[in-house]
């Protein structure tokens, strides 16, 4: 079984960066010496993957991948018996693997921890997401993601119904406070950025400005940059600032927000709501490997 939009999302430097990730985990490892000691080469098992509580399914289709980073893909026949984000009961046999017992056990650990952490992301978002039901606010990851791990992450968001933000620094400008700061003000950092880019204007990634202030959100939206970012705001200035707005600028919350908190900000009217917590702080689904 194929999965369009894991296809989809990992092709191109995604699909390297996944590979990358997986020969790590399995160097890692390195040999599994116990079971090369119990089982000959010949040894065949039937492994089956069980989901060990309710969860929504992510990075189902990375089983696979791993026993083809190992070489043993032709040697294995795995059958995904469920999709990436379906929403399984407890006990619900996802996947089940036939193939040596050496390869199955020492695969075993990597498969269940992409698995694990992917589907625990992808039920935060869902969460999240329910919680914005209801509203046009939709929910943002952030670059708050574990290192060599940003792909997977961010797909996970996606399979829980999520929005993801840009996946890396070429994909968007964003003047923090820090540039802004270092600039001299929002009108001189934007100035900066459009030199950089006068002999190519086409060429200019879009704009998104930090803003601390409803006296900030005035500057930057002289601007006119593609999205204003609300950081760390109170409800009644964050309401106050989202009036400030035009319609063709796009509005994003951000700063320490906690899930608890985003059927309000979505009554507030924002588009986007970013969460670093739910990608560094997401806590894994409980999956088994059975024999």
């Amino acid at each position: 079984m194929t999965d369009p939009r894991f296809e989809a999302f990992f092709a191109g430097p995604a699909r390297q960066f996944l590979v990358r990730a997986i020969d790590l985990a399995l160097e890692e490892d390195g040999e599994d010496r116990t079971s090369m000691a119990v089982f000959t080469t010949d040894d065949r098992l039937r492994a089956t993957i069980v989901a060990k509580q309710e969860t929504l399914v992510a990075g189902l289709p990375i089983l696979p991948l791993v026993l083809k980073r190992m070489g043993e893909a032709e040697r294995c026949q795995t059958d995904l018996r469920v999709a990436d984000g379906d929403k399984v009961p407890d006990r619900t046999v996802v996947a089940v693997i036939d193939g040596p017992a050496v390869t199955l056990l020492k695969a075993e650990r990597v498969m269940l921890n992409f698995l694990c952490h992917l589907s625990g992301i992808a039920n935060m978002v869902a969460k999240g997401v329910a919680a914005l039901a209801g509203t046009k606010t939709r929910l943002l990851d952030t670059r708050k993601t574990l290192p060599g791990l940003r792909y997977p992450e961010k797909y996970a968001v996606l399979v829980g119904g999520g929005v993801n933000h840009r996946l890396d620094l070429a994909a968007m400008i964003m003047l923090k406070d820090n540039h802004i700061d270092r600039a001299g003000g929002i009108a001189q950092a934007m100035a900066a950025v459009r030199r950089a880019y006068r002999d190519d204007p086409a060429a200019m990634p879009p704009v998104e400005i930090e803003c601390r202030s409803l006296d900030e959100v005035k500057l930057a939206v002289a601007e006119r940059p593609a999205r204003l970012m609300l950081d760390n705001m109170p409800p009644d200035v964050m309401r106050q600032a989202l009036k400030l707005v035009p319609e063709d600028i796009e509005t994003e919350v951000s700063g320490g927000v906690e899930l608890s908190a985003l059927g309000s900000i979505g009554a507030l009217g924002a588009d986007f709501v970013s969460v670093g917590r739910i990608t560094h702080s997401a806590p894994s689904a409980d999956f088994s490997m059975l024999l």
